[in-house]
Formats: C-alpha cells, structure tokens, sequence
C-alpha cells in the first residue's frame, strides 16, 4: 500500500479515530435493533414497527446534543467515514480504497494534513494577488500621473499661444530658409574670390586684420573674435542686474544667483502678490537705473524660439495678457524680439524689422539714461549694431525678460 506514514501531530490528534468507532458503534447498534424478534432468520419487522422505531430513533437524534465535528461517508464504502485523500484521483476516500477499494496503490495522505497544504497554497495566492493588486495600483497612478502632464502640457500650450496676440500671430514667418541660403551662398561666393587670388597677394593685403569690425562687411567677411575697442568702452559701463522673483510669473525660474531665468512645464503655486506677472512669462530686475550710463549682456546660447529683452517702468501692466502687461506693447516698455528666426524692436506697440543672417548668442544692452539711448548690440563676434531706441525717459527704468522656453541668463561682467 502507498499510504504515506501518519504524522506525530496526526498520532497525537485522536480525535478522527473517536469519530470512527463511535460511528461504528452506532452502526453496530442499529444491526442489534434490525435482528430483534421477527423471525429466526433475521426477518424485518412490519411497517409498523419499522415506522416506530424510525420515529424513536429520530427523536433521540433531536435530544442529543450537537456532533462534534460533521461525518463524512465514503463514496464507495457507505459505512465508513473518510479518513484519507487521494493524491492522485483529488477526492477523499476511507481507509478501505487504498487496499481493497478502487483506490488501490493510489498515494494517499491524512485529510487533515491535506487541509494545511491546501491552506498554504491558499496563503501563497493570497499574498500574490495583493502583490499583483499593489502593482496595479501602482500602473493606474502611473498612468493617471501621466494623463495629468499631458493635459498641464495641452494647457500650456493652450497658455502659450493665449499670450501671443493677433499681431504677433500674423507676422509673416519665413516658410524658405533664404537668409540662411543667401549668407552661406555670398560666404562661398568670397572664400572662392580669395582661393583665387596669388598666396603673395593675399599676405600683403592681409585681408582679415584690415577690416573693420563693427562697419558694414562685404559677405563673407571673417569678424575677429578678440575685444575690440568698442566692447572696451562699454565695458566702463558694465553692470549686472539681478532678477526679482516677487515679479515673476509661476512658471518661471530663478537660479541661486538670481541671474538665469528657466521656463518649466509645470507652474509652482505661489501666493498672490501684486507685482507677479500671473498671465505673461515675464520677469523684471530687482535693479533700476534712473540715471548715467549703464551696459549689460544676455546670453541666449539656451533660449528657445521666442524671447523678448527690454527695460521697462515699474508702473508696467502685472496682471493679465493685455498690451498694458505686454512687454514693448504700451508707453512704459522697450524690448528687442526674436519670433521664429525673426527679429523686431518694440516700442508702445509699433515694430521694426531688424535684418539679421544668424541668430546672436549674446546682445549687450547699452542705456544711456540722460541722452534717452536704449541702444542692443550682437556681441557674438566682435560688436554690432542691431537697433537704438531713442525716447524721453522718465520713470526709472528695470532691465526686463520674457520667453517661452529655455533660459536666458545674464552675464556677469569684468
């Protein structure tokens, strides 16, 4: 037989072996009744007496207290309780199936200890499907994470193209790429047109140190890369404002030394304060000027494809996207503006086209307070002119920013 050796913990739980003989003890009872006087073959009783005896029999069940445990019969031998579990056909059988009932050489083991393997299995699947209930959890949360980005992205987008007004929409965008065609085109034309002059020749003339950096250059013309004399002056003047965070708008910020202003996706919350910007990407300087002479630089190596940088008075429009609020679209902004590969100078909301083949990546800022210059210059290489403002001032005036994406950051000068 391969009935597998009980456990000591069965051994010593004798309460299925109680169960058994009391059941065989009442079977052996109920033979006694059946073999009473009737026949001296064992014959039955008549109905009668069968019908009082089944009606005896079920009111002693009612007076007797409640079973133990509930009694289990086999399915082939009716008389027997289960004791045993067949491993192999997954049903309980008595101790009979394993020898001589259809169960024969069948692994078996004790009911009891199938039950704690089965409960274990059940604790094991327990824990796995909170393990997988927690994971997806934790992918509903992910997911629902990154719908809200997708819709802060969409409102941003949605926000961005808000603050550009019908002006700034139509301006005309340069579908073909001619400024940059037609500066690589005259740069080509003016290396070829020296490749073919005599190497003696080209010594004595020694083109590039004889040509002016800051004047109107032939195409092609290499533009030195030192300080020049101009840059020199300006820097007598060299100043480095830095920028105020009460004024700027929620979604901008500031580095430590309050110098580079960075576009985020995501707005911080921030308390109300009458002098934020709470529509415009806008920032003003903690610093004003309201006298002499003053430089400052930009660096725009980072900046995205929009930008504007100007000064403004103080008394400049801080809340909603009107022209009041909109940096050189009212009385009391300046600012030079790049749109696209596009550069315009604003003043109270009239334009001007400023022809440019590359974009700069650094503009000095000259103000001269006194004479009413407001003067960008593209520092790149060497020094040139962009366009002068000319205007009485007569507020203090703020260096002031605004972008959509990116950083600028302000130079810090000798």
């Amino acid at each position: 037989m391969a009935m597998a050796a009980p456990s000591a913990a069965a051994a010593a739980d004798p309460v299925p072996w109680e169960i058994f003989e009391a059941r065989e003890v009442r079977n052996t009872a109920q033979h006694e009744e059946q073999r009473k006087p009737g026949g001296c073959c064992g014959r039955p009783e008549d109905a009668e007496d069968r019908a009082a005896a089944a009606a005896a029999e079920e009111e002693d069940q009612g007076r007797a207290g409640p079973e133990l445990a509930p009694i289990w019969l086999c399915s082939e031998h009716r008389n027997r309780t289960v004791e045993l579990f067949c491993s192999r056909c997954r049903r309980c059988v008595c101790a009979l199936c394993p020898l001589v009932g259809s169960h024969r050489g069948h692994p078996v083991r004790f009911v009891h200890e199938e039950v704690s393997f089965k409960q274990k299995d059940i604790q094991k699947c327990l824990k796995q499907l909170a393990l997988k209930k927690k994971q997806e959890a934790s992918n509903i949360n992910k997911v629902n994470k990154a719908a809200n980005e997708l819709e802060e992205y969409t409102a941003s987008e949605k926000e961005m193209m808000q603050q550009m007004i019908p002006t700034e929409l139509f301006h005309p965008i340069p579908v073909k790429f001619e400024h940059a065609k037609t500066y690589y085109r005259n740069l080509a034309t003016a290396v070829f047109t020296t490749l073919q002059m005599p190497l003696d020749v080209r010594l004595k003339e020694d083109t590039c140190s004889q040509l002016s950096v800051s004047s109107q250059s032939k195409p092609g013309t290499l533009l030195k890369t030192t300080p020049t004399p101009e840059r020199s002056l300006f820097l007598k003047y060299a100043r480095i404002p830095t920028l105020e965070p009460d004024t700027m708008h929620s979604r901008l910020r500031l580095s430590d030394d309050r110098l580079t202003v960075t576009c985020v996706l995501i707005g911080k919350i921030q308390l109300f304060n009458p002098q934020r910007f709470d529509k415009l990407w806008q920032v003003l300087s903690r610093d004003s000027f309201f006298s002499g002479s003053h430089y400052w630089e930009v660096d725009l190596l980072k900046s995205g494809i929009g930008w504007w940088i100007g000064v403004a008075y103080s008394s400049i429009g801080r809340k909603g996207n009107s022209e009041a609020s909109r940096l050189g679209f009212n009385r009391e902004s300046w600012c030079l503006k790049r749109f696209d590969m596009e550069y315009w100078a604003f003043h109270n909301g009239e334009r001007t086209r400023i022809p440019i083949d590359h974009d700069p990546e650094r503009i000095g800022i000259f103000l001269d307070y006194e004479a009413g210059i407001l003067s960008f210059y593209d520092m790149t290489c060497g020094v040139t002119h962009l366009h002068t403002f000319y205007s009485r001032f007569q507020e203090p005036l703020y260096p002031a920013l605004r972008l959509w994406e990116g950083s600028i950051t302000i130079r810090k000068l000798p």
